[in-house]
């Protein structure tokens, strides 16, 4: 049975931020999707972009799909893979968080950093520049080379910090809602980033106890692994994806 990996992209991003992984994923024996989110790029003058908004986009994305679905969500994207597990569960064998936001229910990203003292705004909020309507932000190349990409090659780099969009704030400052019952009894992994500026490791360590449960693995990496450890990610995704999609592991109970 085939199993998907889901991969689900962050913040000013797009699939492409994955593109480095698909083919080291196919190797693995995985079939990667690279999903595309709303509120990212450019918007409708109006347009209110939020979490249900982004979730459904996923749910359309991955309707046809057959087989088991394992779930990778990288930086914000975390928010949207736990609110998909928690509508689905039935279809979800596991869910990856790549640094990412595996936050409690009800909790924000902005809370979290709250709860920790961290003077906001946290990592690249610093630097952000409006849209013009106002309405979302916009990273300058400079900053994200600096603190999303610092430990990937240079050129690899400069061209990522070159290709993030504009961001809808609106589909940024979004908080999961879950249970127990449903997102909580599915097997989740965890890659910490250790050298991450954008999603300080204190806050990933923070996410792993408030919401406890998932297999912890740790990369020697910025806020982007895909591009600074491609192989060892990689690999991580993949021998998760495999695990929780075995038939031995999907018919076993979950506790």
């Amino acid at each position: 049975m085939t199993t998907h990996l889901v991969l689900i992209h962050g913040a000013w991003a797009g699939p492409w931020v994955w593109d480095s992984t698909i083919e080291p994923l196919k190797a693995a024996g995985t079939a990667p999707l690279a999903v595309a989110l709303p509120g990212v790029g450019s918007w409708a003058p109006g347009a209110d972009l939020g979490l249900d908004e982004l979730v459904s986009s996923v749910l359309h994305q991955i309707a046809d799909l057959d087989g088991t679905l394992v779930l990778a969500g990288h930086s914000g994207g975390g928010i949207i893979a736990t609110q998909v597990a928690e509508l689905i569960p039935e279809r979800i064998a596991g869910v990856a968080y790549v640094a990412g936001m595996m936050l409690p229910t009800g909790v924000s990203y902005r809370d979290l950093c709250a709860s920790l003292g961290f003077h906001q705004p946290v990592g690249v909020g610093p630097y952000l520049e409006p849209t013009a309507d106002g309405r979302g932000s916009v990273v300058p190349p400079e900053a994200a080379s600096s603190i999303f990409f610092h430990l990937a090659e240079p050129e690899s780099a400069i061209a990522a910090a070159r290709r993030l969009a504009p961001q809808m704030d609106s589909a940024r400052s979004i908080a999961p809602t879950w249970t127990a019952e449903r997102f909580g009894r599915v097997p989740r992994l965890y890659i910490e980033a250790l050298h991450d500026r954008s999603l300080p490791l204190d806050a990933q360590r923070r996410m792993q106890q408030l919401s406890p449960g998932a297999e912890i693995r740790a990369l020697e990496s910025d806020h982007a692994p895909q591009l600074s450890r491609t192989a060892e990610l990689a690999e991580m995704l993949a021998s998760f994806a495999n695990s929780v999609g075995s038939p031995a592991h999907r018919t076993g109970p979950r506790s």
